[in-house]
């Protein structure tokens, strides 16, 4: 059934009376975006905030009237009602939509990412010398197209990982931990508090024949896990939360990834973990930073 969709741009208004008409209207669901290309990168933890000018895209049966939802928003918002933009839009599975660009990708000598079903362009199927990751992630983070991700990957490419333990914090679609066992990591552990990641990196468990070696669970699995490496692609405020307790599953020696970092908070996160690790900027994409540590002996 094709929907028809109402976009409106009400800036720094607050949405709420607008929303409230929307769905007094007969909308089915609101989506609020970004009207200028301002994200909002770290939130602080419990709050939901939205960008300094917002857009909000209803979407509608299309029987609605156009004059009835004019109508619904002026009794909310009088003469200040934004320009109505109305659009028909045949229906689709919406949260696969953007999957159409998702191309196979390398990262590194070796490891490559691809949507299920595609190979790496000209190789060899029976060429052993590539790693492939066949990725479906889901409504979970996570394909290698964002910089955070792509910097961890190209760290595991060229990590020594044979008979590693690997702790992956915060696994969104699992894509490292997968990578990391199919490089050769011994086992693995994907954490989140997300249940569409769980659920996500136990299919691309599957997916990639590593599921005997992947344990996958909420954060409280951590417990009865002893890794070699973490690897953590979340945010700089958690990252720094996490510190005391990263050092206290690594044994001297271990080596520690955080990603999910933006430049201007490198030295922050650094500074949090420098009592227990040597740690640095190790590489850098675009306005993201990876930090490499290894666990120091005192």
């Amino acid at each position: 059934m094709p929907f028809l969709q109402v976009t409106l741009t009400i800036g720094s208004a607050d949405p709420a009376p607008f929303e409230e008409a929307l769905f007094a209207a007969g909308a089915s669901s609101l989506t609020f975006e970004d009207a200028e290309d301002t994200p909002v990168l770290e939130p602080t933890p419990g709050t939901t905030p939205l960008w300094p000018k917002v857009r909000i895209k209803a979407l509608f049966d299309p029987s609605v009237a156009h004059a009835d939802i004019r109508a619904a928003l002026h009794a909310v918002a009088g003469d200040a009602v934004p320009e109505l933009t109305f659009e028909v839009l045949e229906d689709r599975i919406w949260e696969r939509e953007w999957l159409k660009d998702f191309r196979p990708m390398r990262f590194g000598d070796r490891l490559w990412v691809c949507p299920g079903g595609q190979l790496p362009p000209d190789r060899d199927p029976d060429d052993e010398s590539h790693v492939t990751v066949f990725l479906d992630p889901g409504l979970a983070f996570g394909t290698g197209t964002h910089p955070t991700t792509a910097l961890c990957l190209e760290w595991l490419d060229r990590a020594p990982l044979v008979d590693k333990r690997v702790l992956d914090y915060g696994c969104g679609s699992g894509i490292l931990a997968i990578a990391a066992l199919k490089l050769g990591a011994l086992e693995a552990l994907a954490v989140d508090i997300d249940d569409q990641a769980l659920i996500a990196t136990r299919d691309n468990a599957a997916r990639n024949d590593v599921a005997g070696r992947l344990r996958v669970g909420g954060v409280e699995a951590v417990r009865d896990f002893t890794p070699d490496v973490v690897l953590a692609n979340i945010l700089a405020e958690p990252l720094c939360g996490l510190a005391s307790r990263f050092a206290e599953l690594l044994a001297p020696g271990g080596r520690l990834v955080l990603s999910g970092i933006l430049v201007s908070q490198a030295a922050q996160v650094a500074e949090r973990y420098a009592p227990w690790f040597d740690i640095s900027l190790a590489a850098l994409r675009e306005d993201w930073v990876r930090l490499d540590g290894v666990r120091r002996a005192s």
